[in-house]
């Protein structure tokens, strides 16, 4: 019998998350199962149009806790529109950054706490977690290589910021997924797509088991 899952893809920039994630959904339809895939913020036209204003903000941008009402808010029209829907319809829905991305980057780089993200997200998304988070680590000095290659000297207004906030977005997450562990799957980035891939699927062997 089909149940439609949902999984997030966490990670600071440049870990190969939105690769892997669009890699998974690659192989989910191979294997004739209904999987859409998503990000944040985004995934509805609410939630673009929210992205533009967080990536590309007017004057001199965002606070941390007005990024974090809008992140807010973006996913509460993306929840309420596309995730749970489809969820509904017994697809998989594979999300680009949920809800732990807020908690490290506003949360705890922004120092806003998580208390006050998990508030805004009880409230506007009415507290909807994944039923799998697979955080991508990968260590500093190749995150580095990475983002010089992929960006250049060009990056939005959130990926462009200091090392040490993105550090401490790193050290954040790796707390949220010990805090966890029943939810989260820490998956090592460095290697190739392809081992990346298969050690993201073999996290995954439990869920795809009951699809059976």
């Amino acid at each position: 019998m089909m149940v439609g899952k949902f999984i997030a893809f966490e990670g600071g920039e440049g870990t190969g998350k939105s690769t892997q994630a669009r890699l998974l959904v690659e192989y989910l339809q191979s294997q004739h199962i209904a999987a859409a895939l998503t990000r944040e913020p985004g995934g509805t036209e609410g939630a673009e149009a929210i992205r533009g204003l967080l990536l590309d903000p007017p004057g001199d941008g965002w606070g941390a806790r007005a990024e974090a009402l809008l992140f807010a808010a973006a996913r509460s029209d993306h929840v309420e529109k596309l995730i749970k829907p489809r969820i509904a319809r017994d697809e998989w829905v594979i999300c680009d950054r949920y809800l732990d991305s807020s908690r490290a980057y506003q949360g705890g780089a922004g120092g806003v706490g998580d208390d006050a993200v998990l508030s805004l997200h009880e409230v506007g998304s009415s507290g909807l977690r994944p039923d799998l988070t697979i955080l991508i680590n990968v260590p500093p000095e190749t995150v580095a290589e990475r983002l010089a290659e992929r960006d250049g000297d060009t990056s939005d207004a959130i990926g462009g910021r200091s090392a040490e906030y993105h550090a401490a977005v790193g050290t954040t997450f790796l707390d949220l997924a010990k805090g966890e562990p029943e939810r989260f799957r820490v998956i090592d980035g460095d290697g190739t797509t392809a081992d990346v891939h298969e050690r993201v699927l073999s996290v995954l062997e439990p869920l795809l088991g009951k699809q059976a």
